[in-house]
């Protein structure tokens, strides 16, 4: 399950949780299932070591990742003979950390066997002073503007005490997001959690942006842990600071993505358990669980265990949120969990580089409905700004041409449009208290049509907070048919998934632990609120602590690859990137978004 929908300014999800062909496809809507190929040349896998003039510099800590668990002795070498010194081994990471002279970072992210080196501790770009987020079409202030949430914020609407479950990639202190209980950091169930210097941090980029969208906040202040300013004035009109679409509610960080923002949907619905059994812990108050990828699962969602998961979250309180997918025009149907018709399924809009939303279209890379399940909103995911992680992942591949005054990023997808809804939510929240069948009503009757754009890619049209605050709460409840959960976890991946150290892939009834999979159990154990126990789910401990060394149940599950399918550097799912945007084409039946 790859992440993909979001950054890089392209038009990219990159957690691409969508099956099929096993194409990545990062519109961020990257696929679920799925960790990437671990093959190794002959040549690569017996490197030889090089000596190279130290570079000097201060010494700083890096994350250095190598290409396969069997490159760690050849990075190790690398970071040597640059004058650092490995300060941690971790072959599941083909490297570890380590800390290396500021002058060798660049060369040794180009020696061989190295995949990525990143920052290790919080690293804020700074701003070049000269930005003007009015001027930007792309910005939060225009998009919050938009859609109307800076009238909720005028009306002391901000999400105040609002969760917001955030399953991603996990959440890095940037600035934006660093004020005291703005983001807590909730379970970490992704294949970096065995190291402390990985747990909880966002290595991969997806999961701050998404963040920054739904909740970033330059105002909060950091030491009171209370937003600064004068009451309801203290957003609306803001052009010097960052504000996301709800800037006081809170991040509830759960990271399932790894640096390459690959997990497998037996980590997403564990994460998803344990979101529903911890919603109303002291200081959570989950009510928004947003979900910004989603894969091609080939069974109904009357029988899906990740659809069922999500229905669980929902009649317990929780707002579902998910990107509807980046697949295009296609008769492809949404991607799961958003093909669930209880939750709310979001595609993307595209402002078309003005501030009016008379010229708005569907973007065309977002999904369109079977005419039956469609998207039920839209919100603009066509060249969003948010939050830059420095060294991430997509920082490393898409920063040149990504990059927005130094410490924002572009990115396009309906994973970014599903952040904004779930900000959207949050504001609704704050200003009544509202069931998710409620929210989603309020969102859908006041929702402004596109011209000239079918239902199937649009559903009721693009959100309208101003006018969501004033339709109320009435309405009845949601009617559908309910899923079971009796499916297979198997058909659920659809089509992508993560292999081992030797390249067997994970397939069938088991979990990431090869533990087997009960689906009538794990529903029955859902409905009850008891699938977390102890600290153990499906009968595995799974905390970093719990996972031993380099390998879970024997096999060291590498986060380099994809089974079926190898990322290019340059592209995702096919589609290059070109100049400073992510290219326009539509994004395959296998990406998240």
């Amino acid at each position: 399950m790859n992440f993909g929908g979001s950054s890089g300014d392209g038009t990219g999800n990159r957690m691409g949780l969508t099956g099929g062909n096993g194409t990545v496809n990062d519109g961020r809507l990257r696929r679920w299932g799925a960790v990437m190929l671990t093959a190794v040349s002959a040549a690569v896998a017996a490197p030889l070591s090089v000596a190279v003039a130290n570079p000097g510099g201060p010494m700083v800590p890096v994350v250095v990742r190598g290409q396969s668990p069997a490159c760690t002795s050849a990075v190790a070498d690398a970071v040597t003979s640059r004058g650092g010194r490995m300060t941690r081994t971790l072959d599941i990471l083909g490297g570890g950390a380590a800390t290396v002279p500021s002058g060798a970072v660049a060369t040794l992210r180009s020696a061989p066997c190295v995949a990525a080196v990143t920052p290790d501790g919080a690293l804020a770009p700074a701003s070049d002073g000269t930005y003007d987020p009015t001027a930007d079409t792309g910005s939060l202030y225009n998009t919050t503007l938009a859609i109307g949430a800076q009238v909720a914020w005028s009306q002391g609407y901000t999400g105040q005490g609002v969760g917001v479950a955030l399953i991603d990639t996990g959440v890095s202190r940037v600035q934006g997001l660093r004020g005291r209980g703005h983001v807590i950091n909730g379970l970490d169930v992704s294949f970096d959690s065995q190291s402390s210097t990985l747990t909880h941090r966002d290595g991969d980029g997806h999961g701050t942006f998404m963040a920054g969208i739904i909740a970033g906040n330059d105002k909060f202040n950091a030491q009171s842990g209370s937003s600064q300013g004068n009451g309801n004035s203290r957003y609306a009109g803001d052009t010097r600071d960052f504000v996301g679409v709800a800037p006081d509610a809170h991040i509830v960080s759960v990271k399932i993505g790894d640096a390459n923002g690959v997990a497998d949907v037996s980590q997403v619905i564990a994460a998803i358990d344990w979101v529903v059994q911890h919603r109303d812990d002291p200081g959570l108050n989950i009510r928004v669980l947003n979900l910004s990828y989603g894969t091609t699962s080939q069974q109904s969602y009357e029988l899906d265990p990740l659809a069922f998961a999500t229905e669980v979250a929902w009649q317990s309180g929780i707002v579902v949120v998910a990107a509807a997918g980046n697949q295009g025009t296609g008769a492809n149907g949404l991607t799961d969990p958003a093909y669930d018709p209880y939750v709310i399924a979001v595609g993307a809009a595209s402002t078309n580089r003005s501030d009016a939303t008379s010229d708005d279209t569907v973007a065309g890379f977002s999904s369109y409905g079977d005419g039956v399940r469609n998207p039920d909103v839209l919100a603009p995911g066509v060249h969003i700004e948010s939050l830059r992680v420095a060294g991430s992942t997509i920082d490393q591949k898409y920063g040149s041409t990504a990059t927005v005054a130094g410490r924002y990023f572009l990115g396009s997808g309906t994973s970014q449009a599903a952040a904004i809804v779930s900000g959207a939510a949050a504001l609704l929240l704050d200003a009544q208290n509202m069931t998710p069948d409620q929210v989603k009503q309020a969102l859908m009757q006041s929702a402004s049509p596109l011209a000239n754009a079918p239902t199937a890619a649009q559903g009721a049209g693009e959100i309208n907070v101003r006018t969501a605050l004033a339709s109320g709460a009435d309405g009845p409840a949601q009617t559908f048919v309910r899923s079971t959960g009796l499916g297979t976890l198997e058909a659920t991946r659809g089509g992508l998934h993560v292999v081992d150290t030797n390249g067997v892939a994970l397939t069938g009834e088991q979990d990431i632990f090869g533990n087997g999979w009960d689906s009538a159990a794990m529903a029955q154990a859902e409905l009850s609120g008891t699938a977390w126990a102890g600290g153990t789910f499906n009968g595995a401990a799974w905390s970093g602590a719990a996972w031993s060394g380099a390998a879970w149940s024997g096999a060291a599950w590498s986060g380099a690859g994809w089974s079926g399918a190898g990322w290019s550097g340059a592209a995702w799912s096919g589609a290059a990137w070109s100049g400073a945007a992510w290219s326009g084409a539509a994004w395959s039946d296998d990406t998240w978004s």
